[in-house]
């Protein structure tokens, strides 16, 4: 019987039938999403009297009524949850006759908050909903242009969030006592904001405060004043729900260039933000699938192929853009102002000509600022104005990146939007798996805590160089901890001895007492993708990035793996790996390509590329994208010796150093002046080739593979040549990788008879490497990573994944004994 039916049929029951009491537990995200408020309509609805409220294992009801109406509530419960709810289990036991009336929203449940009795979580931040913005946009509304607009359905949630339950009083909102207006609202069962926790109007709600770049406040509406800024040329830091963006406009170069200064950012690519998808399609194309992500409540930034109309300094050198949606009020409102404040809604389905700037306001690897304080003094004399408001920011939390790949998503970071949202964990005892918290990687980091048998990833902490960033990850830690109840029993971390995220997870392991577990980089790639498609048995793992501390000492990222089952402890074995290249200054061949490129030369007994070579003393690091950067003959020589030497060149079987050689052999890159950068330079050069002609044909003879499955692309890396198209060889690469893969495969599944593969590391960010793979290798069933990152920002859940096995393994093991 369906809840209608069922809510038909409660309706025309019998007088005499019997009355029963149920006492109803809801466990999954559904807190803060509306849930109580949907359950007292549901249950007014069906006729049930009773009550709900929040506590410690998600929504608690008491439900006494005729058993059609139980049973429509019951329904209704499972099937018709608010659009941000997820219930993922109803828990049924019979409880006394309440003899009270009506049914109500009660205080929340303050049990002891542990690992066995709290199961609820906080839900991420969403984007403002429909039903705000034509309040927003209505001049007739008492929240017009209110810029922390709010109701159950939207606004914010993990970032004002202090503990748990979630109410109002363990957010940040408590010190804004609700007037009268808002109270009736939150008391009125049928309205929209009935206990939306996160709401307020323009008389009882935070405030906006313009600073200028002193710190000084400003007379005026902020919005128009902020919005008047920008249009002529300002630098200005906007809070907005996890931290601050710096923002100007992005189409004056001149603003451009000031807020790169003010970033000490030379090259990297600029987010943009754009009203709507329509005035994003002005800079770049928008496929349907591009389009539904924008438009999600999650509110990500989407990597975005430009077009015609180049903005001057954003992307520079690159065929691609990051853009995104509004997803605040105070965003919102400065493309209103930007539109001259028109009423309705409708002219969010115009195209216009304002495009921002909007970059995480923070220094290098330092993490996202979050206050005014923070804001001037790391900006101090670089920006021009700060717009401030009076709501903490709880926890920090970046904007999401992904791009769509094939119709599907490929996240890039998962943040804003997106995280924390729990991976559940596969297994018939829950309440057996211990709780880990796993520490992740050096770069792109993200946690993971999990309880019980779920696995929660953090948002994006950043790459642990700075001491503030390492100090947000342990902050990023504790929080979690105490937002889950979790009793952490185990601590994961890379195998690397001088990892910082491992050295952190020592100390807390130490401080603490707890068990460690190590887990080898590419190990912890595919695992975590095991994790997400609830995978228990043996599979093989294509692990394809820059570098990974290998189990053998060397550097690893060009891997092929096997995997055991859950029950064995989900065991690795190397299968085989890349031929190793070797990398003539360590770490520093990664940051320049050149080195890669002569360390192939020297491998394939050619003279050293001259085309870089010029005469100055000193190395000079190109300041705008060239075909030919300048190398010295000096540094040249060094590296030269370097490697007939065979000293300071440790090998390395990292894909991403095959791509930093080709960008360099065809010129496209010598030196990275942000990471990833020579690989996001030689798929563009491979697309514009693809795009106009196809993909071409693998080169001849363009890899081996030996009997212990060695994989060998140096004969493709031999064919390069910057004279020659290098858009076609740039295609010509990227078709050999793909095809030396699938063989490779292939042969892995004719040694160990499995056909399934995960696929995971940043290299599968590459666009035409992740969608030619599964076109060559028929018959296999590929799992990429569907909710968490690809990357090394998915590290996380993979250790998490493997610590929880291996240690239920030991244990099971140590119990037959």
């Amino acid at each position: 019987m369906t809840a209608p039916d069922a809510v038909a049929a409660c309706s025309s029951t019998t007088t005499d039938a019997p009355v029963a009491c149920l006492r109803i537990g809801v466990r999954g995200l559904v807190q803060g999403v509306g849930f109580r408020p949907f359950v007292v309509r549901l249950a007014r609805q069906c006729g049930v009297q009773g009550w709900v409220r929040n506590g410690p294992g998600g929504v608690d009801i008491l439900a006494c009524a005729r058993q059609t109406a139980l049973d429509a509530l019951i329904e209704g419960v499972r099937a018709q949850a608010p659009p941000l709810a997820r219930v993922e289990a109803v828990t049924i036991e019979n409880a006394p006759l309440w003899h009270g009336q009506g049914f109500a929203v009660l205080e929340s449940a303050n049990a002891q908050r542990t690992n066995d009795s709290l199961a609820t979580a906080p839900g991420p931040d969403v984007a403002t909903c429909p039903q705000c913005m034509a309040e927003l946009f209505d001049p007739l509304n008492r929240r017009w242009r209110h810029p922390f607009i709010a109701c159950t359905h939207c606004g914010p949630r993990y970032t004002v969030t202090r503990a748990l339950p979630y109410d109002r009083i363990r957010t940040s909102l408590a010190p804004f006592a609700l007037c009268a207006d808002c109270e009736r609202e939150y008391r009125d069962a049928t309205d929209r904001r009935f206990h939306a926790e996160t709401q307020c109007c323009p008389h009882c709600g935070p405030r906006l405060t313009l600073l200028d770049a002193q710190g000084h406040a400003q007379p005026g509406d902020p919005i128009t004043m902020t919005w008047d800024w920008l249009r002529n040329g300002a630098v200005v830091a906007i809070k907005g729900l996890g931290g601050f963006h710096l923002a100007c406009d992005a189409r004056n170069a001149q603003a451009v260039q000031r807020l790169r200064s003010a970033k000490q950012r030379d090259a990297k690519p600029f987010a943009v933000m754009a009203a709507n998808a329509p005035s994003l399609r002005a800079i770049a194309t928008v496929d349907a699938a591009q389009q539904e992500w924008l438009e999600s409540r999650q509110r990500p930034i989407v990597l975005l192929r430009a077009c015609a109309v180049p903005l001057e300094g954003v992307s520079p050198g690159l065929d691609s853009v990051g853009a995104m949606l509004p997803a605040t009020p105070v965003q919102y409102l400065l493309f209103h102002e930007a539109a001259g404040r028109p009423e309705g809604c409708q002219w969010l389905q115009v195209a216009w000509p304002t495009i921002l700037v909007m970059t995480s306001a923070n220094l290098g690897s330092e993490p996202i600022l979050r206050t005014a304080k923070e804001v001037l003094q790391g900006l101090a004399g670089r920006i021009d104005g700060i717009l401030d408001a009076d709501r903490d920011i709880v926890a920090r939390c970046d904007d999401s990146v992904l791009r769509v790949i094939d119709g599907s998503a490929r996240f890039v970071r998962s943040s804003r939007g997106l995280a924390p949202v729990p991976v559940r964990l596969p297994g018939d005892r829950p309440s057996t798996l211990p709780s880990v918290v796993a520490w992740g990687a050096y770069l792109k980091n993200t946690v993971c805590v999990t309880r019980r048998d779920e696995a929660f990833v953090s948002p994006h902490i950043g790459d642990l160089d700075s001491a503030a960033t390492r100090l947000f990850q342990r902050d990023t830690v504790d929080h979690l901890v105490e937002l889950l109840g979790a009793r952490p029993t185990i601590v994961a971390m890379d195998l690397h001895p001088d990892d910082p995220a491992a050295l952190a997870a020592q100390d807390y392991a130490q401080h603490h007492a707890l068990r460690t577990v190590r887990v080898q980089h590419h190990h912890a790639h595919i695992a975590a993708v095991c994790a997400e498609h609830a995978w228990t048995r043996p599979i093989l793992g294509l692990a394809l990035d820059g570098m990974g501390w290998g189990s053998d000492g060397m550097a690893w990222g060009g891997e092929l793996l096997h995997l055991g089952s859950t029950k064995e402890g989900v065991p690795c074995t190397r299968l085989g790996h890349l031929r190793p290249l070797p990398l003539p200054g360590g770490d520093r061949a990664a940051r320049e390509p050149w080195r890669m490129a002569c360390a192939v030369s020297h491998l394939l007994g050619r003279p050293f590329p001259s085309q870089w070579v010029s005469a100055p003393a000193t190395p000079a690091v190109p300041t705008a994208p060239a075909a030919h950067p300048v190398v010295t003959a000096h540094a040249a020589q060094v590296v030269a010796d370097m490697l007939r030497r065979g000293v300071h060149c440790p090998p390395s079987t990292g894909m991403g150093r095959y791509v930093d050689a080709a960008a360099a052999l065809l010129g496209l890159c010598t030196h990275q002046r942000y990471e990833a950068h020579a690989a996001v330079l030689l798929e563009d050069a491979a697309a514009r080739h693809i795009d106009a002609h196809g993909w071409p044909a693998a080169a001849s003879g363009g890899w081996t593979i030996d009997e212990r499955l060695c994989l060998d692309f140096l004969p493709l890396l031999g064919q390069l040549d910057c004279n020659g198209d290098v858009a076609w060889q740039a295609a010509v690469f990227h078709a050999t990788i793909a095809e030396g893969l699938a063989e490779w495969l292939r042969r892995a599944r004719d040694k160990t008879g499995i056909d399934t593969v995960a696929l995971a590391g940043g290299v599968f960010l590459n666009a035409l490497l992740s969608s030619q793979i599964p076109r060559l290798a028929q018959g296999y069933t590929l799992l990429f990573p569907r909710q968490g990152c690809v990357g090394d920002a998915g590290i996380a859940l993979g250790q998490a994944w493997v610590a929880v096995h291996a240690v239920n393994a030991v244990d099971s093991m140590d119990s037959v004994r």
